[in-house]
């Protein structure tokens, strides 16, 4: 059917070239930008899911830059703690050398001293300067915070690694040890050592005091009588053989004598006048008095004089003693019963002693007047004994003529050692750190054992004490790795620590690690250590020794965070811990590093020792702190870093293929498109043609 109004064909022709061109756009859009969706139209599911990738590409990549800042910072950190370790091996090298004392001079060693000195001080530079960004990383800011809890005090040297704190920006940690670490314990028992004594005895010698005699009054006092001095007076023992002078004194008053040993005089008061009183009444009056005693003379006589002379008084002497103590040079019984005789013999030589051994006795011969001390000098000379004089007092001689000498003195008190070592021997002794070989004699106490053991038990580990008559050799340290060993190489018959291992429950004992959990989870022990390592928890302590209980703190901050995931969720976060590497931080239960400084308690100077100790446990932390950095480069950052880049190719591709175009296929299509539009122009062109041939018909 022909029509002029409505050109059918030429709307077909219409419709269709539009949806080429359409199809022709969409293909030069997809070639243009290499993407298939360009709006939501393209594909509606397709644009959300792509999105969707987009957004998650976009966090992995800032995941993958936050673990390459990570490893930057750690590395950082492990730099500078490489240097702290190089500085720390070259102060042991100079602490080892300084511990040569014998070799080196005192100015060597203040020169060491200023070394460890200057390295000491580079030490707190590094921690101090150490920066990433303007971040310190070793001076302990990087560190976690925690405050105590129950029985926190318990817990010693707490290093926290690491530690996931949630959304509550904290958590509890709970230690509960159930058993306690143990030493190794080795017993045995040495029977007990007496102590081998000397056999002694006291020779005792002593005389009373004697009154001077024979004391002449001149005539001019009235003469003729004599004095003799009275025991307990003034002139009492020689303080009599002094008096030389008499003073009278008329009608005075009551009759009295007075004696001055400074002026040597005897002073006489009367009751009678002068020209009457006689010589009756003076010897009255002396005899009254407690010094002397008046004899003789022609009483009637009236004394003439009121001074005169004392002539003639001798033989007074002083009271004194003295104990002369003999001991036997050997211990042991066989002095016991040996006697000490004094006896007097005038034909050894005048005022001397002379001591000799009679039939295993000893004999001292005096004569004449012989001092205490010459008597115990001579006693000391004898071969096998000796003496001294003890407890002495007053007039140190032994007169023949007066004295009588003392009964004889036995030796007695002799004892020989017993009990320790039954018989030579050779043992030797190992634990953790060492081993030594020990040799004692029989009669070795267990004192001996044990002073001989603790001097070397640094090199060996074992340290001996003693309970009774039990030997307890323990480990210096707890835990498994700790031991005791003991094995006899050499002993008699009937030896006592062959005796004593057959009876002992073991002769090699290992000690214990503690065993304990934390939140819930076991912990490992090593000694009296703790530790655990979770994928939320890692961290460390020390258990006060022999404790059992609950122990706890929380951890309410601090740490390095780093966000490793795409996602801000604690667990796809790690939390890590840098301790401060600071001197006065570094160090162990034998000390912090600074003291290693010079005046300081363990300088090189004071305790070498001492500072070999702290040097190796501060390395030994060093090591440990830039090994478990090491270990979270490794296994967290680098596997994650690995994890995070497959997981980007991995949706990449699958963004790529939903949205990206495939241009093999849209240039397929562009050219299906061209040929199309061009065909449908054409085909517009014959359609718009069509409504001419109704001209034809109206030409005719």
């Amino acid at each position: 059917m022909t029509r002029v109004n409505t050109n059918v064909g030429s709307l077909i022709a219409q419709t269709r070239l539009n949806r080429t061109q359409n199809d022709l756009q969409t293909s030069l859009t997809r070639l243009s930008t290499g993407l298939r969706i360009n709006s939501g139209k393209d594909d509606p599911a397709g644009l959300i899911a792509s999105e969707a990738l987009r957004s998650d590409i976009t966090s992995i990549n800032k995941a993958l830059s936050n673990t390459q800042r990570a490893n930057q910072i750690i590395g950082t950190a492990d730099s500078a703690l490489g240097q702290v370790s190089s500085l720390l091996n070259d102060i042991r090298g100079l602490v080892t050398e300084a511990a040569n004392n014998g070799a080196l001079s005192d100015s060597e060693i203040a020169a060491n001293q200023l070394q460890v000195d200057s390295s000491l001080e580079a030490i707190n530079r590094i921690a101090q300067t150490t920066t990433f960004q303007g971040r310190k990383l070793l001076d302990g800011s990087l560190d976690f915070l925690s405050t105590a809890g129950t029985n926190f005090s318990k817990l010693s040297d707490l290093k926290i690694n690491q530690a996931n704190l949630g959304a509550s920006g904290s958590v509890s940690v709970s230690v509960n040890v159930a058993t306690a670490a143990t030493k190794a314990d080795v017993a045995l028992t040495i029977p007990a050592a007496t102590s081998a004594a000397n056999a002694t005895a006291d020779v005792t010698l002593s005389h009373s005091a004697v009154q001077a005699t024979g004391g002449s009054v001149d005539a001019a006092v009235g003469g003729g009588f004599t004095l003799v001095a009275q025991a307990g007076g003034d002139a009492d023992g020689a303080e009599g053989n002094e008096v030389a002078n008499i003073a009278i004194t008329y009608g005075a008053g009551a009759a009295s004598t007075s004696y001055d040993a400074t002026t040597n005089t005897l002073s006489v008061s009367l009751t009678q006048a002068s020209g009457v009183a006689t010589v009756t009444n003076l010897q009255a009056a002396i005899n009254a008095g407690s010094d002397f005693t008046a004899s003789g003379g022609t009483g009637g006589n009236t004394i003439s004089s009121t001074t005169g002379t004392i002539s003639g008084l001798s033989g007074g002497r002083d009271a004194g003693s003295a104990t002369i103590a003999v001991t036997a040079d050997a211990s042991g019984t066989a002095a016991n019963g040996v006697t000490v005789t004094l006896s007097e013999d005038a034909t050894i030589t005048s005022g001397t002693a002379e001591a000799s051994t009679v039939g295993g006795n000893i004999v001292v011969k005096v004569n004449g007047s012989v001092s205490y001390s010459s008597i115990a000098t001579a006693i000391n000379g004898l071969n096998g004994y000796s003496a001294t004089t003890t407890a002495s007092s007053g007039e140190q001689l032994y007169v023949d003529s007066i004295d009588t000498p003392p009964g004889a003195s036995t030796l007695a008190g002799g004892v020989a050692a017993t009990g320790g070592l039954a018989q030579n021997v050779v043992f030797s002794l190992s634990g953790k750190t060492g081993s030594e070989t020990f040799n004692f004699k029989s009669g070795s106490s267990i004192s001996n054992l044990a002073d001989a053991i603790n001097l070397v038990k640094d090199s060996t580990g074992v340290e001996a004490n003693i309970n009774g008559t039990s030997l307890e050799l323990t480990s210096s340290e707890y835990g498994s790795t700790s031991f005791v060993n003991l094995e006899v190489i050499s002993e008699g018959t009937g030896g006592t620590i062959t005796s004593a291992l057959s009876g002992a429950s073991k002769t090699r004992d290992t000690g214990t690690d503690v065993v304990a959990t934390i939140n819930g989870l076991s912990a490992k022990g090593d000694g009296n250590t703790l530790s655990i390592n979770t994928s939320t928890l890692s961290i460390s302590t020390d258990v006060e020794a022999t404790f059992t209980g609950t122990s706890a703190f929380t951890i309410t901050g601090g740490g390095a965070m780093f966000q490793l995931g795409p996602e801000v969720v604690s667990n796809q976060q790690a939390r890590l811990g840098i301790m401060a590497v600071s001197t006065g931080k570094l160090g162990g239960v034998s000390g912090r590093l600074y003291q290693l400084g010079s005046g300081e308690s363990l300088s090189l100077k004071n305790d070498a020792a001492g500072a070999s100790r702290v040097i190796e446990e501060t390395i030994e932390k060093v090591s440990s702190l830039r090994g478990r950095l090491g270990a979270f480069q490794r296994t967290t950052l680098d596997s994650n870093s690995i994890s995070l880049s497959d997981t980007l190719s991995n949706l990449t591709d699958a963004e790529s293929s939903i949205r990206d175009a495939d241009f093999a296929k849209e240039s397929a299509a562009l050219t299906r498109a061209q040929i199309l539009v061009q065909s449908g122009t054409s085909v517009l062109g014959i359609a718009n043609q069509s409504s001419q041939s109704v001209l034809s018909l109206l030409r005719q």
